[in-house]
């Protein structure tokens, strides 16, 4: 292996950070960083466990966009080595890489990255600043290096309450990874007071559990209600059978979930509008209020490849330029290549419902007592299991086509490149891990029938919920899909890099050896090489995906799972960690790229937050026994005495006459098998309560939204401050020659 190390002399530098128009300092400030949680503390008069002191902090600055001919006017312009940071002179060189034409052909070989994927070059990185690892327990921390004091202060286990420096993350990272770790702290941040409310709320369930009257009739009622079979091959069974299983999905059913469905969908339209404010304050201080309109340049992939030329309309400079008409044919075109594959994943979800159906029917008709008992609850874990698998091996397949898809479409800019790709992805991720909870949640047991004239699917009788109902087996279909994709996750991303990381170095080291035939290998090995053996970092579309997707199981299922902020929150703290071990300890470092914030996934938030509000509604209204309880409160027993009959049908006369016995099954039906005159007054009575608590939790929201400014006062003023000294200091008539 052969190894080209790359610098760039004070004119190159100069020329292109006037070119990419980078943002230099004109005038030093103290670092102004607030933390919201820390003045909350101090007001309070709470010693602030989280914070602590990180030695080496980068000062804030006054900055402009950097002109050579006014380079007296910028701090530190006297000092080359010292002016440009790391990852300033890292972007530099990785443009003039990016953009170099190597071939006669104009089509496609252009840039760095074209010659990585045909193999000329094995990689191309910036060297981390020196080892992670401490010379010494006593070394003062004003000599460590970057990846040493981020490695101490951010990347190590015992720093898992700490606040994260994200001033430090950003001046050895970049802009876009320190977003994403601003955005991920947040989060866990407000995770907290979820998590405390949601565990609340669990134990009134474990209180109400061992209070419940109907749930003490069911264990009561011995052979008094006699069930109708769950499938054609099953058996009768006894109400009281399910008394465990009913007392458990008290833990979820009560009064408690309507507050918690509404506290969440506030709590996310909350943070979302403060996530906003965070936003705001980080992109100015970090310099990139104005990235994606003003200094944002188009893709060197795209300026080999675009057609033809145009003037900017916002900067009046000639840029590559695309038809219209041709991206949006391209993406009408690969918007059916995804509907197709969203098919693919309805098709997987149908054959795990007729998984259920068929093992139900199998273990029911074994003849072992232990799984005709349970055959429901088998089958549906099983089937839970099973589509998690589907899960993960859908995912990896669409990955890549979504990448192809995206790079034909001919984006002009990588933001909008990786928010295309991002959408189409989330989108398929969406079908792909939500399916089967929406259909156990507002499909499963609603279609069956009645005994005697039960409703087919392709020859399969529909499903019905299992004993204990259908809010018990979301909340086992959300853990299993949640959780377990988490501990699988955190699994391999601690297990995977490691034996990635040990593979390379062994191969290294053999290849060394080979080559020296026999030589002993140096004891220190020279820090390119050191950077080779580690791993290539590939982005971080999957940390995101991952923390979007769990956003959307605590909220748009929170109502069937009031655990679920607490299992995020437990996740979150071991993730941040994780992914900052790796990104200092495992990876090269990566090229700094710039962003304003973390991009179309806040949009995608949105889209979640409002979808919870619409969700909860409809599962605390049709799979809950909230409103069928709180309607015989009112209209017969305050105690509920009596509401399992209540809620119990009989089965139809031809059913009784067919089968010489009697059986009763869940539902509001008169003795023929049509609805009762509660099911139609339960029928309206839910219809109001979703659009009731839709119009309640919407309004409020959107005072919220009203109320709480998306741009900080302290940051408007900032910014005219800065506009100011700008101007002052670039004006023609204050450049003396």
């Amino acid at each position: 292996v052969h190894y080209l190390l790359l610098s760039a002399p004070w004119s190159v530098l100069c020329y292109y950070a006037e070119e990419l128009q980078l943002r230099l300092p004109l005038q030093a400030l103290p670092n102004q960083t607030s933390i919201w949680s820390a003045k909350v503390l101090g007001r309070l008069g709470i010693r602030n466990v989280m914070a602590q002191e990180v030695p080496n902090l980068p000062l804030d600055h006054y900055t402009c966009q950097f002109k050579v001919n006014k380079l007296q006017w910028f701090l530190g312009s006297d000092k080359q080595d010292t002016f440009f940071s790391t990852t300033q002179r890292h972007q530099i060189l990785y443009e003039i890489l990016a953009t170099t034409q190597y071939g006669h052909s104009k089509e496609r070989e252009v840039g760095v990255d074209w010659l990585l994927s045909e193999n000329v070059f094995s990689a191309a990185f910036p060297l981390h600043d020196g080892p992670f690892k401490l010379p010494s327990e006593e070394a003062a921390p004003s000599s460590l290096n970057q990846r040493q004091i981020l490695f101490q202060y951010w990347a190590n286990w015992r720093k898992w309450y700490k606040y994260q420096p994200l001033d430090h993350i950003r001046k050895y990272f970049g802009e876009k990874v320190a977003f994403y770790f601003a955005w991920l702290g947040f989060y866990t941040g407000w995770l907290l007071p979820a998590a405390v409310v949601g565990t609340l709320v669990f134990m009134a369930g474990i209180f109400l559990m061992f209070n419940d009257v109907p749930a003490q009739e069911i264990c009561e009622s011995e052979e008094q209600y006699r069930m109708c079979p769950l499938c054609k091959s099953c058996p009768y069974w006894q109400l009281s059978s399910i008394c465990t299983t009913f007392k458990a999905g008290r833990l979820f059913d009560h009064g408690g979930t309507i507050f918690f469905s509404i506290f969440m969908s506030l709590w996310a339209v909350t943070f979302l509008e403060h996530w906003k404010r965070m936003n705001a304050s980080l992109a100015h201080r970090w310099d990139c209020s104005d990235f994606e309109d003003i200094e944002e340049r188009p893709r060197p992939q795209f300026t080999a490849t675009a057609p033809m030329t145009i003037i900017n309309p916002i900067t009046g400079a000639e840029e590559p330029y695309f038809p219209k008409r041709s991206r949006h044919q391209r993406i009408l075109a690969g918007s059916m290549v995804v509907i197709m594959m969203i098919a693919i994943v309805v098709m997987f979800v149908v054959s795990v419902i007729l998984y259920r159906v068929v093992v139900a029917i199998l273990l029911a008709s074994s003849g072992y007592f232990r799984f005709v008992a349970s055959a429901s609850r088998i089958a549906s874990v099983t089937g839970s299991v099973v589509n998690l698998f589907f899960i993960l091996i859908l995912s990896k397949i669409y990955i890549s086509l979504a990448h192809f898809l995206t790079k034909w479409e001919m984006h002009r800019t990588q933001t909008k490149y990786e928010d295309a790709f991002i959408f189409k992805v989330f989108v398929f991720q969406f079908v792909n891990f939500y399916s089967s909870p929406f259909y156990v949640a507002f499909f499963k047991g609603k279609f069956v029938g009645y005994p005697g004239n039960y409703v087919n699917f392709l020859g399969v009788r529909n499903e019905e919920c299992s004993p204990g109902g259908c809010l018990i087996e979301l909340a086992q279909e959300l853990l299993v899909i949640m959780v377990g994709k988490q501990i699988i996750n955190n699994m391999q991303e601690v297990v995977i890099p490691k034996l990635k990381c040990w593979w390379q170095k062994h191969r290294f080291d053999s290849s060394k050896k080979t080559a020296k035939e026999g030589e002993s290998v140096q004891a220190e090995k020279a820090p390119w090489e050191q950077n080779y053996q580690l791993l290539v970092f590939e982005g971080l579309f999957d940390e995101y995906l991952e923390m979007v997707m769990q956003f959307g199981f605590i909220t748009i299922f929170v109502a069937a799972c009031p655990l679920a902020p607490l299992f995020a929150l437990l996740n979150n703290w071991v993730e941040i960690r994780l992914d900052a071990q790796k990104l200092v300890c495992d990876y090269r470092r990566p090229v700094a790229e710039r962003a304003q914030g973390i991009g179309i996934w806040f949009y995608i938030l949105e889209v979640i937050a409002h979808l919870a509000v619409i969700s909860n509604a409809f599962l605390i209204a049709f799979t809950s026994d909230f409103l069928p309880r709180t309607y015989y409160k009112h209209i017969y027993d305050s105690s509920l005495r009596g509401y399992v009959n209540f809620s119990l049908a009989h089965a139809p006369w031809d059913f009784v006459q067919q089968n010489n016995t009697t059986c009763r099954y869940r539902a509001f039906r008169d003795p023929d098998g049509t609805f009762s005159s509660t099911y139609w007054q339960l029928l309206a009575i839910r219809l109001a309560f979703i659009i009731a608590f839709e119009h309640v939790v919407f309004f409020i929201a959107r005072l919220i939204e009203l109320l709480v400014p998306d741009i900080p006062q302290s940051v408007e003023i900032k910014v005219k401050r800065e506009r100011y000294l700008a101007k002052e200091a670039l004006a023609e008539n204050k450049v003396g020659f």
